[in-house]
């Protein structure tokens, strides 16, 4: 297991919280103004702090589902200047832009933007849905990921490699051909997103 890099935060869950629809709102709001008429459909609270009665790291993930990658890549700017760290070097690059803010060490809110109609974005949705509608589901994943949060403490992207075969099957079972998933850095954690790549528009 590699070591965790010093700017980053660690793994750790907490019981859900209430107040964490309220911080997805508040930057939806502000995303929706940003973005503008890049964005397809609504922004969508995604991942753990999206499902009632989930365990989840307490950073809240956002979906802005845009017509185009390419054109939402001039907005980087503009996110940049609302303090939103995006990532170059992501490995998902191919179809997404992926920002943090404020910084590694004490992240709130992630935020991934990918056109509307990728595989990619339809999976996020679908298994958000799912553990939303499932209980059982919901039970076997909070088990899971205190497992995996406990072996990974250390290491967000070992955590977040270890969650992907239980991902896929459960959106198999809702009828989801899962996405071609990439592997995350374990060794050399996204410091990159530690620093906007544009500062200045």
């Amino acid at each position: 297991m590699g070591e965790a890099h010093p700017a980053d935060q660690l793994v750790e869950l907490a019981a859900h919280d209430p107040a964490w629809a309220g911080r997805f709102a508040e930057q939806r709001d502000r995303l929706t103004d940003i973005l503008g008429d890049l964005l397809a459909a609504a922004v969508e609270h995604i991942g753990s702090t999206a499902v009632v009665d989930l365990p989840a790291k307490p950073v809240v993930d956002l979906l802005a589902p845009v017509h185009d990658l390419d054109a939402a890549r001039g907005a980087v700017p503009a996110l940049a200047a609302d303090g939103w760290l995006y990532w170059p070097q992501d490995p998902a690059g191919r179809y997404r832009l992926w920002f943090l803010r404020p910084h590694p060490a004490a992240r709130t809110h992630h935020l991934h933007v990918i056109a509307y109609d990728d595989p990619q974005a339809r999976a996020l949705l679908a298994f958000r849905d799912a553990l939303r509608a499932d209980a059982d589901l919901r039970g076997r994943y909070a088990q899971l990921k205190r497992r995996l949060a406990a072996a990974h403490r250390d290491n967000r992207n070992a955590y977040t490699n270890a969650k992907g075969v239980f991902i896929d099957e459960a959106l198999r079972a809702v009828g989801i051909d899962p996405p071609h998933r990439e592997v995350l850095p374990e060794e050399v954690l996204p410091e990159e997103a530690a620093r906007p790549t544009i500062l200045d528009p």
